[in-house]
């Protein structure tokens, strides 16, 4: 029986048939934008043979996976394997509006937490959703597209952890590498460049309670900005990886444009590794185990094998193959290859959903129900100015200190991000599924919402540094078993009272005069769990912290990046795992610290500077 949001997609996609069917446009030739080819799907499909070998495995298909393949095969006398378990972008993929439903899908892993403690309340069997891309292009082909970089001076502690090449000025060349920015304003910024493969634009989209909000936060007095120019600290519309209204992922700018033309890198998708294959008289990496189809396969890496499966699944890859803690290979029967803290250490911004408010306004909030064939037809003859350019809603970023902050006064500890809509938008089914949420949550709060067709808009409070630290963990063997993921958000408990502090500063934006303008108010239905307690006050909002509890797949620290001699870390600055020759990790588990920015930018940048450490290598010795 379809659930609903097979209906609600199902909704979209007849929406879209009919904006076909009445514009008699050619399904072949409208499929064919960005769909990854439906009709080439062999050029995604490098089908492994036994023993072959190549000069680079590349494990993961997401930004730093997708990079380090469009580099590495830029020498046309490498041959690159790039593997990846799901399978290619479809239409929905590129319809920034859809992000929510994406995580419903095949193309999230659909990892959860083991039951929270302190957090997740609100969630099904309090295990808080953790979605991650399992498709060429990773987790960039179905987040958010929220393009942040961060904050100078997490690179500045990465260099000071001991990791050389690392700081600000060393990786501002790398994200400056990637971008092609088109954004209004910012032409001839110099933390902007106009000529990399990733579009990084201006969402065309913008409600009129977005304008009104980053006028109200100025009123407060937050100065607009660039945040990912001079400083962070402001308010500023939101960037986005999108390309023209579409998303623009890291398969859609790393790969896709030059798949038909590199004969020397070869993609297989629907592909999983098991293990890498080392020797343990060597100590060296040689290959990989491949499943593929039901048949294991040998393949083997001349120079390099290169893990950029994510947070998630290079630290579980790595403890299959005999790398990490003694104590949880041995208990599942793996014999011990090397004793690294694998998984021992993961943070995590946490975010809290909510607070939502109505408006006086009508037609600013994207409901599915309102969908109508014209807006398909004009989104698809290139009108990047419709509602379905929206990346899943948001469409501000505001970055504050709360009165706890003891970090400097450039670096922020909060991030406000505005959201066009609710759990009502899509009636209780994209977002609510894809995160987890329990029915009563939308049936109590949102449900009221979407039977007013009321406009209004919500927040994401996000902390950036937790105080909390989370580990992963494998419960068996098996390769196809998903690892323990135990974040223990809110564990200590002083990270509730940053996002309590960030609450507070939204309500107190709400109350500024070009919002007020809105008649903006604070939707007061208590979230069921909170019902005791007074509504607005802390001890209501602390509660709705625990109960609303929302992460945005920014894991880090897994394979933690720092010199040999801490004993909390798995790479080293070159990213090579301690011990192991021809082994390296290059992807956001390597980040050694919270970091004050979305990971998606990292990653990419990740991969930009592990390319040019692994070419400076590799072309030295080759000459």
């Amino acid at each position: 029986m379809l659930n609903r949001i097979s209906i609600s997609l199902l909704l979209l996609l007849f929406t879209y048939a009919a904006a076909l069917v009445d514009k008699q446009q050619n399904w072949a030739q409208v499929l064919g934008i960005g769909l990854g080819n439906i009709a080439k799907q062999n050029l995604y499909n490098d089908a492994p043979r036994q023993n072959a070998e190549y000069d680079f495995i590349v494990v993961g298909s997401g930004p730093a996976g997708c990079v380090l393949a469009n580099r590495l095969s830029e020498n046309p006398k490498w041959q690159v394997y790039l593997i990846e378990a799901g399978g290619v972008e479809s239409l929905p993929h590129q319809i920034p509006i859809m992000a929510a439903f994406l995580q419903g899908t095949h193309s999230n892993w659909g990892y959860k937490s083991v039951p929270q403690k302190q957090a997740c309340f609100g969630m099904n069997n309090n295990e808080c959703s953790l979605p991650r891309g399992k498709i060429l292009g990773g987790t960039s082909s179905i987040n958010y597209m929220i393009y942040n970089r961060g904050n100078r001076r997490d690179f500045d502690r990465w260099a000071e952890f001991g990791n050389e090449g690392w700081s600000y000025e060393e990786v501002l060349p790398y994200f400056l590498k990637s971008e092609n920015a088109n954004l209004k304003g910012l032409q001839m910024s110099p933390y902007h460049n106009h000529t990399g493969p990733l579009s990084v634009e201006d969402v065309r989209y913008r409600t009129t309670a977005a304008d009104a909000y980053v006028k109200a936060a100025q009123e407060a007095g937050h100065r607009k900005t660039d945040y990912n120019g001079e400083s962070q600290m402001g308010v500023s519309y939101v960037q986005a990886t999108t390309q023209n209204g579409r998303r623009h992922s890291a398969f859609a700018s790393y790969i896709q444009p030059i798949r038909n033309s590199r004969r020397n890198l070869h993609i297989v998708t629907m592909a999983r590794v098991t293990k890498v294959l080392i020797d343990v008289d060597t100590q060296k990496a040689y290959g990989v185990r491949l499943l593929y189809r039901n048949t294991l396969y040998t393949i083997r890496a001349r120079k390099e094998v290169i893990l950029s499966a994510g947070a998630f699944n290079s630290p579980q890859i790595l403890m299959l193959s005999g790398i990490g803690p003694r104590d949880n290979l041995e208990a599942i029967g793996v014999p011990l290859v090397k004793e690294l803290p694998v998984g021992k250490l993961m943070y995590d911004h946490m975010c809290h959903f909510g607070p939502t408010f109505t408006t006086n306004t009508t037609g600013n909030t994207f409901f599915v129900s309102q969908t109508r064939p014209g807006l398909f037809s004009s989104y698809f003859r290139g009108d990047p100015s419709t509602v379905l350019s929206s990346i899943g809603g948001v469409e501000t970023l505001t970055f504050a200190k709360t009165p706890q902050s003891q970090e400097p006064s450039d670096m922020p500890d909060v991030e406000l991000i505005s959201v066009a809509g609710s759990l009502a938008s899509d009636q209780g089914t994209g977002l609510m599924q894809g995160a987890n949420f329990r029915q009563d949550i939308y049936t109590k709060v949102y449900e009221p919402l979407y039977n007013a067709q009321q406009d209004h808009f919500s927040f994401l409070i996000m902390q950036f540094h937790p105080k909390s630290v989370g580990r992963l963990w494998l419960r068996t063997r098996n390769p196809l078993e998903w690892p323990r993921i135990n974040p223990k958000y809110f564990h200590n408990s002083e990270d509730v009272e940053h996002i309590l502090a960030g609450i507070k500063e939204v309500i107190r934006i709400s109350q500024m005069p070009a919002l007020q303008r809105l008649a903006t108010r604070l939707h007061d239905l208590p979230v069921p769990g909170c019902e005791e307690h007074t509504f607005g006050s802390d001890d209501y909002w602390r509660c709705s912290i625990q109960v609303m509890s929302y992460t945005l797949h920014h894991q880090v620290a897994t394979c933690r990046m720092g010199p040999d001699t801490d004993d909390s870390t798995v790479v080293n600055a070159k990213l090579q795992v301690h011990g192991i020759a021809g082994l390296r990790v290059a992807d956001t588990s390597i980040i050694p610290f919270p970091p004050t920015c979305h990971t998606n930018a990292a990653s990419f940048m990740i991969g930009e500077k592990a390319a040019d450490m692994i070419r400076a290598q590799w072309s030295e010795e080759d000459e």
